[in-house]
């Protein structure tokens, strides 16, 4: 060592070094963007309303407590709308919420791991044959298992819808007739102006809202009692806006989409699961 330089200063060095080793290396990845809207004013209203709908976790009040065993089956999609239907199955929603009791600290077992066991179970249980389930539940990793937990999907239908808009047409139209009328040159050619400028004028709004509804229910892994069941509803809104004026138009539009909104659902019921039946 240097008998100049103190050890103090080269403890402190390294401690430094590592510091900044530590932290660059708990840094997550960052991305690039290659848009070519990057930064413009569009970029930043879309990213501000994507941002809303951005996944949120949950702090779940018991979370600290460790929960009993449990598998997630799934559950049904009773909807009749096309759009939903089409886009989701019983299984989406079984994996959102695998990862929100997992959140919570629920001992969640994966479907994936217990392989032909658990599809028996499944149809014994959906066919009424609690005999039949309590076998498969007793066999292999199902043995730990204290709840079965499924959530269904009851509702999903638009409640409200509602449009408003301006069209500058007729009453530019009326300015240029009220400039011609005028009986001189100047105030026709206004009239002309004034009418162009009014009749460019054009802005529409429509917003549409839904209503998503969700049941869980919560079922005696040993005696296939259902032991309770809850249910809770979301909001998804849809809007957009539109405006131009003398050629120049900007345009909004979004809303939550059903992957957040069934996320929503399944995370609300599992801060009740975990708030109640810990």
């Amino acid at each position: 060592m240097n008998p100049r330089v103190p050890r103090i200063a080269l403890d402190a060095t390294l401690a430094s070094a590592l510091a900044l080793a530590a932290s660059l290396a708990c840094a997550q990845p960052q991305f690039g963007n290659p848009s070519p809207t990057a930064g413009s004013k569009t970029s930043q209203q879309a990213n501000a309303a994507a941002d809303t709908a951005m996944y949120q976790p949950v702090e779940y009040a018991n979370r600290n407590k460790k929960g009993p065993a449990l598998i997630v089956i799934p559950g049904e999609v009773k909807s009749n709308n096309a759009t939903f239907t089409q886009k989701f199955t019983a299984n989406n929603i079984a994996d959102y919420a695998e990862l929100e009791l997992s959140s919570a600290n629920f001992q969640v077992l994966e479907r994936s791991n217990l392989g032909p066991a658990l599809r028996e179970f499944e149809l014994a249980y959906n066919l009424g044959d609690p005999d039949q389930a309590r076998k498969f539940l007793r066999m292999g990793k199902l043995k730990s298992t204290k709840y079965v937990v499924k959530f269904d999907i009851l509702k999903t239908e638009q409640i409200a819808a509602a449009q408003s808009g301006f069209d500058g047409r007729a009453i530019g139209d009326m300015a240029a007739l009220a400039g011609v009328f005028s009986g001189s040159w100047r105030g026709a050619q206004a009239g002309t102006v004034a009418g162009r400028g009014i009749g460019s004028v054009q802005s529409n709004e429509a917003t549409s809202v839904w209503v998503i509804g969700m049941r869980y229910k919560i079922i005696n892994a040993e005696t296939t009692e259902q032991l309770a069941q809850g249910y809770t509803e979301e909001k998804m809104e849809i809007g957009a806006t539109s405006q131009s004026v003398l050629g120049v138009s900007n345009s909004q539009k979004g809303g939550v989409g059903l992957d957040t909104m069934v996320q929503r659902l399944v995370q609300k019921s599992v801060w009740e699961i975990d708030s109640k039946y810990k």
